[in-house]
């Protein structure tokens, strides 16, 4: 049965009101007969009159007339006296799923409520937005790199999400995932926070329903899953938890509960996994044989919830099963089986957007849309999934909570923090910036400079000097005390054109990025001296500024274009 003869019937699928438009490369809704549908004889609508209601939508999203010849609306042929321009071709299969993927839809990554979610303009009443102050970017499409919080959580209230035990909860991060964007968008690292870490939670600004303010004291040394629901704390309290843990501000979040997996999964048929052996957990009624499997709903919820059957049987256990789960169902929204179906894409955006929790500053399906578009390029090959590095908790004789292993865990951070990616991807460099670093080198002994501490630790300006003139033969340094002005984040050096070979010296030896060389445009005196001005990021004279280029050794990583079975 066709569109037009669901339309006698009065029953229309809602996928049949989605009509491509050539001219944007997006596909628009029709509510209503449109000028613009009656000119597009390949794009099939329903045969039916619009209610008051929807031809008011209709006037607010209808595609405006192009200037020549428009047909009335319902009419045939061409007024006279008017030019008909040749209808552009329609695009393959391919292109479409092109334009779906990069024009309409925001990617939107949601585990433990796990999932992916691809939202259309109409869907913009289902959203629920939090308002999280200052904790975010206050961006929609922030500059640089952009971090996006990813939460599910174990809420026990509302549609769907009872009967899982603990009835009433308000909930906890059960899973947290920051979302790493590169500046250039050719690569994303998914970063899993274990719930059962032990960290220092800030204190935290909350919004209360009557609008006014409530500071939620911060909690030294807990779990930090109790960053979200606990003592009233909201979205933006976990993000300021991550920021202090990381060093990376966050920008969004984005949260769903246990319904999420459910409905999500349905939506697009289920997800396929892959089992290296038998579970049975009584725990979270999963039991399934060694092999593939596709699934969805209750038994998909059932799979991201497992941890006694897999691997330790603790919770990083879990983590990994959810990577693997999360890879897969990116797999099947990225797939054109997914994206050329649009009745399965409609089924898709409504349970994805019933379900999603974000901020708003970017709560409107427009902003996601933007933020989807901004994040096509990132390739499923260049996704990966890595988990925190951490140890069992000393001081716990039956160790159940964890603690940082600091020493790969600031690895870890350091390379999220200059952009470095977890997968061997080429990245987009800026040119004029890398050639400041390739060229000829002055003998150390002919290296001018003034240090400075601009938000360094203390004295870090006359070990940096010690340092120059008793290890690395930098005898024209000197000390410049503080630096004036507000504390600076980066390290940076300034120097005149003709003084760039000792700025290579001694950007060799202290392990400079390009970014942190800033040329004048005017050469200097013969004996100036270029200023180098310490920055937080500098740790210790000797210790390179310049992050780690690979993942230390025994990080776990789950690439999201391989297909692994559990274990």
């Amino acid at each position: 049965m066709d569109a037009q003869e669901r339309g006698r019937a009065g029953d229309i699928d809602p996928a049949d009101q989605w009509v491509f438009d050539p001219n944007t490369g997006n596909y628009e809704l029709r509510l209503g007969p449109s000028t613009e549908e009656s000119a597009a004889p390949t794009s099939r609508r329903a045969s039916r009159r619009a209610t008051p209601a929807e031809e008011g939508t209709r006037r607010r999203r209808e595609v405006p007339p192009q200037r020549g010849g428009r047909r009335a609306a319902g009419g045939r042929g061409t007024p006279p006296g008017s030019s008909r321009r040749k209808p552009k071709p329609q695009p393959t299969g391919k292109k479409k799923a092109m334009y779906w993927t990069g024009g309409v839809m925001a990617f939107v990554l949601v585990a433990g409520g796990t999932g992916a979610y691809f939202v259309y303009q109409h869907f913009n009443g289902n959203l629920n937005t939090v308002d999280i102050g200052d904790a975010g970017s206050g961006d929609a499409i922030p500059d640089g790199p952009m971090n996006i919080l990813v939460l599910g959580t174990d809420v026990r209230t509302g549609k769907g999400n009872e009967g899982y035990g603990d009835s009433g909860s308000v909930g906890h991060a059960d899973t947290t995932i920051l979302f790493h964007v590169s500046e250039d968008r050719s690569n994303a690292t998914a970063l899993s926070i274990p719930r059962d870490l032990i960290t220092d939670i800030p204190d935290c600004p909350t919004k209360q329903k009557d609008g006014s303010m409530k500071v939620i004291p911060g909690t030294p040394e807990t779990r930090f899953n109790s960053s979200l629901g606990q003592e009233g704390r909201d979205p933006g309290c976990t993000m300021r938890t991550v920021k202090k843990l990381t060093g990376l501000q966050v920008d969004h979040f984005m949260m769903a509960d246990f319904n999420a997996v459910k409905t999500l999964t349905s939506a697009v048929n289920g997800v396929d996994v892959c089992l290296g052996k038998d579970i049975d957990d009584p725990d979270s009624h999963l039991k399934l044989s060694k092999g593939l499997h596709t699934l969805k709903g209750e038994q998909a919820l059932a799979f991201v919830r497992t941890r006694h059957s897999v691997g330790l049987g603790g919770d990083l256990s879990r983590i990994e099963l959810q990577q693997q789960f999360l890879s897969s169902m990116i797999r099947k929204m990225k797939s054109n089986d997914t994206l050329t179906d649009t009745s399965k894409l409609w089924k898709l955006a409504d349970a994805a957007t019933k379900a999603l929790t974000v901020d708003t500053g970017i709560g409107s399906i427009k902003k996601l849309s933007d933020l989807g578009r901004n994040l096509s390029g990132v390739d499923t090959k260049n996704i990966t999934f890595a988990t925190l590095p951490v140890i069992d908790n000393p001081a716990e004789n039956v160790p159940s909570t964890v603690v940082l292993n600091k020493q790969p865990a600031e690895q870890l951070f350091a390379m999220m923090r200059a952009d470095n990616s977890l997968t061997e991807v080429k990245k987009k460099a800026k040119a004029r910036e890398a050639a400041r670093l390739k060229g000829p080198k002055a003998d150390p002994s002919e290296v001018r400079v003034e240090v400075l501490n601009g938000g360094g630790p203390f004295g870090a300006a006359q070990d940096t000097v010690d340092w120059m003139q008793n290890t690395e033969g930098v005898l024209k340094s000197s000390n410049g005390g503080n630096a004036p002005g507000p504390k600076q984040e980066k390290t940076t050096l300034e120097y005149a054109p003709n003084q760039a070979d000792q700025a290579r010296r001694l950007a060799d030896m202290m392990g400079m990025p390009a970014s942190a060389l800033r040329p004048g445009t005017k050469d200097a005196e013969p004996t100036a001296s270029m200023k180098l001005t310490l920055g937080a990021d500098f740790k210790g004279a000797g210790t390179p500024l310049t992050a780690p280029e690979k993942a230390p050794e025994g990080v776990q990583k789950v690439h999201a274009d391989k297909e692994i079975c559990a274990k």
